[in-house]
């Protein structure tokens, strides 16, 4: 990992707000905006949303989930948080949490989308365009994404966005009362 991190990695958010548009028409991330409040909630506040994300995104879901979020949001730093949109209207969210230290050049990447636009293609275009941004950009040279093993369709967004399975963690993730499996995908810039 010689010459990581590059300069760029150091200072505040080196994508800067972004907006990338995605091959599916009307279907943009961008930062967020306050006024995404009333959707962000709308469609964050799902079980069935909830059920395939971390324990930091809560469930139920409420206003003041968003505003925290959306607060969050507009800090600067080397973490990009942007939002799936239709239509200019929020759907869902696609990110990369920076990492520190020694794990610098990577990053935590996920995403969530309302139940609604589910099985649309929305996931992946968003996948693949804010991986393809942020590993052309140099702005991180690996990209990775634990998916719990019952999901099967993210699992599929990942590949269909250029990610590859790297294992599975056994017995690694309790989530909703059960102990399961999480499986490893990455993405890296080389």
């Amino acid at each position: 990992m010689n010459g990581w991190p590059p300069a760029r990695l150091t200072g505040q958010a080196h994508c800067g707000p972004m907006e990338l548009a995605t091959p599916l028409p009307g279907c943009v991330l961008r930062p967020w905006r306050p006024a995404d409040r009333d959707n962000l909630v709308r469609h964050a506040d799902n079980r069935l949303v909830w059920r395939n994300l971390t324990d930091t995104f809560p469930h139920p879901y409420t206003l003041q989930d968003a505003d925290g979020w959306l607060a969050l949001c507009a800090q600067p730093g080397r973490s990009v948080h942007l939002a799936i949109t239709v239509d200019d209207a929020a759907v869902g969210g696609v990110g990369a949490i920076a990492g520190s230290g020694i794990g610098c050049a990577g990053a935590d990447f996920g995403y969530w989308l309302g139940q609604a636009f589910w099985g649309r293609g929305i996931a992946t275009a968003a996948a693949r365009a804010l991986a393809d941004q942020l590993l052309g950009a140099g702005a991180f040279a690996r990209l990775q994404a634990p998916v719990f093993a019952w999901n099967p369709a993210s699992m599929r967004v990942l590949e269909k966005a250029g990610f590859v399975r790297e294992g599975v963690l056994r017995h690694s993730v309790t989530k909703d009362g059960c102990l399961i499996d999480s499986v490893l995908y990455a993405r890296t810039a080389a």
